[in-house]
């Protein structure tokens, strides 16, 4: 009778859910830690890998550098996103939905197309540059260090505005208003009251662009050049056909996955020092800037956002370009359409079959999930919880070249098919589903769920019939971010496709490195235009509620 009374619907499901993710994110992370103390040579157990990270400039000085780009990345994108999340969401500047609309556009883009772009711009033959060169005027170089923190700031400043300016609208009022009252004014209120509250939010936010800017693989590997970081020099090991090795690979996986967890337990460390637990009875008043500072303000806003969403306009514009070999030429044309059409209609295809795919799986597993997490909490319920956040803390290359470790032989074979994409794509980003599902399921009364009980329907058929209609929009928002985050996936697919399963992304990645630049912008245009109409979606659907992504 025992066992009967736990093989329920729920504790089934919690033992599946646990067994996929040490099948397919566990044992992978697992692995890749033992190779990392096996030597290439003798095949023994050894230290030797860390002991050459550590001692051979070449491999620890791609660990400076990787340090480098993501502390000075975050520093700017902070200084940035701030004070846009404050004139966004506490002041009456202009244009504000339109303003929204494009930070988040330029955030739900591949960072990689913004390195692209940025070459056609302030590359050596660049518009920019070759526009200004005859005035003697030369600008800062796109390659290198500076580049990458430029292209990653204008790329991941978003994730400040949006954690930060989330956090200003859930202030209650009285706590600014009783700071007035003692005599201070907008500046002290600002820095004594109102920041040190949303604190957590902006280091959650600065949290997201470090953790992003490591694990990126795609603009430091067009622009870096010379400038070697962690991801770049993991696909170089793993995939190089000069003498590559694995468990080097490896090392460098396990030092970046070391990395992420560092900076994470410092950031939860700091935030967990002080209690920030306010109730939002009264929401903050938006200040009225006179004209002067609201077009000052909006011009601000405005700036930023342009520069941010400019990658977007030069793709979309180069498209229509007519080519003739690497080089663009006058007038317009559709023949970069045409040729991605026939050439890479396949990877077009795959995108959209293993995308939606992934989604149906993580729709599934999102509403399953984030209803045992919430509402069950059996014991294996935090396990769980634990498991869909790890991957944050992996590089999408990091968990690829695990997964190709893992399945490249009997008896489960999947490297070289489309089901392993699939399953990197699930594992990476099902964490969106499950969170906006748990954020859901607080605002559910409990009590219209003991009602459909109460008239002899089943818990499970209630679930399915009553609650999970509930979870939709909590739900969509977070499978609006999975889509469009897995579309625009290149870290792990770089390392997973083949030559009959490459996706947009990769052959966006490709076509850059062959200087095939019509096609490329051709394909990032669809990126896109599917980001652009699934946002569009997303806020047509949501109006009236108090989602957002």
């Amino acid at each position: 009778m025992k066992i009967k009374k736990y093989l329920n619907f729920w504790n089934i499901v919690s033992l599946v859910s646990l067994a996929l993710l040490f099948l397919f994110l566990i044992y992978p992370s697992f692995s890749l830690v033992s190779q990392s103390f096996v030597s290439s040579t003798t095949g023994k157990l050894t230290l030797e890998n860390y002991v050459d990270f550590f001692s051979l400039p070449y491999y620890f000085n791609a660990l400076k550098h990787s340090l480098a780009v993501c502390f000075a990345t975050t520093f700017f994108a902070t200084l940035i996103g701030i004070p846009i999340a404050y004139f966004m969401s506490r002041t009456n500047i202009y244009f504000k939905g339109f303003l929204d609309l494009v930070i988040m556009i330029s955030l739900l883009s591949p960072p990689f197309i913004g390195a692209y772009s940025w070459i056609l711009l302030l590359g050596r033959n660049g518009w920019i540059t070759n526009l200004l060169s005859p005035f003697g005027i030369i600008m800062p170089t796109i390659y290198g260090f500076t580049g990458i923190v430029i292209v990653f700031t204008l790329k991941f400043f978003p994730y400040v505005y949006i954690y930060t300016s989330g956090a200003l609208n859930s202030i209650d009022a009285s706590l600014e208003e009783a700071s007035e009252n003692l005599g201070m004014n907008r500046i002290q209120r600002l820095f004594t009251v109102t920041f040190p509250l949303v604190m957590p939010s902006i280091t959650a936010g600065a949290l997201m662009v470090f953790m992003t800017s490591l694990a990126d693989f795609g603009t430091p590997m067009l622009i870096g050049e010379g400038y070697k970081v962690l991801p770049v020099m993991i696909y170089d090991e793993f995939m190089s056909e000069m003498g590559g090795d694995a468990t080097v690979a490896s090392t460098l996986s396990v030092v970046v996955v070391a990395c992420s967890t560092m900076v994470l337990f410092i950031q939860k460390y700091f935030i967990s020092r002080k209690s920030y637990k306010m109730n939002a009875l009264r929401p903050p008043k938006t200040a009225i800037l006179k004209t002067k500072g609201r077009i000052l303000a909006t011009i601000f806003v405005g700036v930023v956002s342009f520069i941010a969403f400019l990658p977007q306009i030069v793709v979309i514009y180069t498209s229509f370009l007519k080519t003739r070999g690497p080089l663009f030429i006058s007038g317009f044309s559709l023949d970069s359409y045409y040729n991605i059409m026939s050439k890479l209609s396949s990877n077009i295809y795959n995108t959209f079959l293993y995308s939606i795919i992934s989604i149906l799986i993580m729709l599934l597993l999102g509403l399953v999930l984030s209803y045992i997490i919430f509402k069950k909490k059996n014991r294996l319920a935090p396990i769980l919880d634990i498991l869909i956040m790890f991957p944050y803390v992996i590089p999408g290359s990091v968990l690829g070249i695990g997964l190709l470790v893992c399945f490249n032989k009997r008896p489960l074979l999947l490297s070289g098919t489309g089901f392993i994409l699939i399953v990197s794509y699930v594992v990476r980003k099902l964490a969106y589903t499950v969170r906006s599902g748990t954020a859901i399921l607080h605002q559910i009364d409990p009590s219209i769920e003991e009602a459909s009980i109460n008239l002899g329907v089943s818990p499970m058929k209630t679930f399915f019939k009553v609650t999970a209609l509930m979870m939709g929009p909590g739900i969509f928002s977070g499978l609006i971010l999975s889509w469009i985050s897995t579309i625009n996936e290149l870290s792990s697919s770089i390392i997973l496709y083949t030559g009959k399963t490459g996706t947009i992304a990769v052959a966006i990645y490709t076509e850059v490195v062959r200087d095939s630049f019509g096609s490329a912008a051709a394909l990032s245009t669809i990126l896109t235009i599917i980001s652009i109409v699934s946002i569009l979606v997303f806020k047509f659907f949501s109006r009236g509620s108090k989602l957002n992504i």
